[in-house]
């Protein structure tokens, strides 16, 4: 949590790293600036919502979606209890004494935001819905319920690993996807249940987009990004993941 905290509320870095590319494919897709208030974008594994917070701050409808309560129980007092920028700090690196350069190092604190959530404006449409994305987007019994072709961008951010089964992901995701819609992705293949008592499916890179297009994407603007994820740039150790950039479109059957 806390190196959550510092990615998206303080680590400008490694954001514009992913949220950067992923955020200019979006507008590159919708160029329009009058239409966005109209333009519907989810992003599930939202995190602490600051990707969905920078999409609607440039006036998309948006709504995050998260399950983990580790995640919804911060971003809830980042986004609504925050009055200032920079308000809170923590100290999340004297937890561990590997690869520490100095104590200077080892106790800095972090404050965070670097904005003031409130600061939207107005008229800013932003949601975060907690929930299992497969369970909240799925297949419902009432059709007013169903959230089949009602979005114009689905935006993953270092997400679709935690698939236990990624092809149920793939579905839904084009499901939901309107007509003319986009799908961002950006991100490695570090497959959450790999190794765990549960059931699950992990499968390569080319094996994923090999499943999307039989799902109905065409991918396009594939490429890597070469970064780290919420790392310590003072610590004496590093990982680097080559992530996986893509945008990909509904193929209509």
């Amino acid at each position: 949590m806390f190196t959550s905290l510092i990615l998206e509320m303080e680590g400008r870095i490694e954001r514009d790293q992913c949220y950067k590319p992923m955020i200019e494919a979006l507008l590159n897709h919708f160029p329009d600036e009058s239409t966005r208030k109209t333009r519907r974008v989810s992003i599930p594994g939202a995190g602490l919502a600051r990707l969905g917070w920078e999409v609607a701050f440039l006036g998309f409808e948006t709504q995050c979606n998260e399950f983990s309560h580790y995640m919804l129980l911060p971003s809830y007092y980042v986004l609504n209890e925050t009055k200032h920028v920079n308000q809170h700090t923590i100290y999340p690196f004297i937890h561990s004494l590997s690869n520490i350069v100095g104590s200077e190092s080892l106790l800095r604190g972090i404050s965070f935001p670097d904005i003031l959530p409130s600061s939207l404006p107005p008229g800013s449409n932003f949601s975060m819905v907690a929930g299992d994305f497969e369970q909240l987007f799925g297949v419902k019994e009432h059709p007013e319920e169903d959230e089949a072709g009602k979005w114009d961008a689905v935006m993953t951010c270092f997400f679709i690993d935690t698939a236990k089964n990624i092809v149920n992901y793939l579905r839904v995701i084009h499901r939901i996807l309107a007509p003319g819609g986009v799908w961002i992705n950006c991100g490695p293949l570090l497959w959450h249940w790999e190794n765990t008592d549960d059931i699950s499916i992990e499968v390569s890179l080319e094996e994923v987009k090999a499943l999307a297009t039989q799902v109905g994407f065409e991918i396009k603007n594939e490429h890597t990004i070469n970064t780290s994820y919420v790392g310590d740039e003072q610590s004496m150790l590093g990982y680097v993941y080559k992530a996986a950039f893509w945008t990909a479109t509904r193929v209509e059957r």
